[in-house]
């Protein structure tokens, strides 16, 4: 069975693309970045889901470096679906009141 996945995808503009991956990269559920110039993949980097500070810092020095040296990259981010949320105005384990009609 394959796993979804969801991919967003932003224009690389200069010094703010390493932050814009960061953040997203601190959202979670970040699988891999890709930079695309054009329609050709120029480089790949696969994330695993406990990626921290320390490991993450290479990864992105390198992505800052080939935008710097390139024009007209894309940067997408393939991401895993997070699962639905329960309703959240009751307590764990306390049903939600139903309004039923006619009582």
């Amino acid at each position: 069975m394959t796993a979804e996945t969801l991919w967003e995808s932003f224009k690389a503009e200069g010094e703010n693309v390493a932050e814009r991956v960061k953040q997203a990269i601190h959202e979670g559920n970040v699988r891999r970045v890709v930079v695309k110039q054009g329609n050709r993949i120029v480089a790949e980097f696969p994330l695993t889901a406990g990626v921290v500070g320390v490991v993450i810092a290479p990864v992105l020095a390198a992505i800052g470096a080939l935008v710097a040296m390139m024009q007209d990259c894309a940067i997408e981010v393939e991401r895993t679906p997070t699962a639905p949320v329960e309703n959240q105005d009751s307590a764990p384990g306390v049903p939600v009141a139903v309004n039923q009609p006619g009582r």
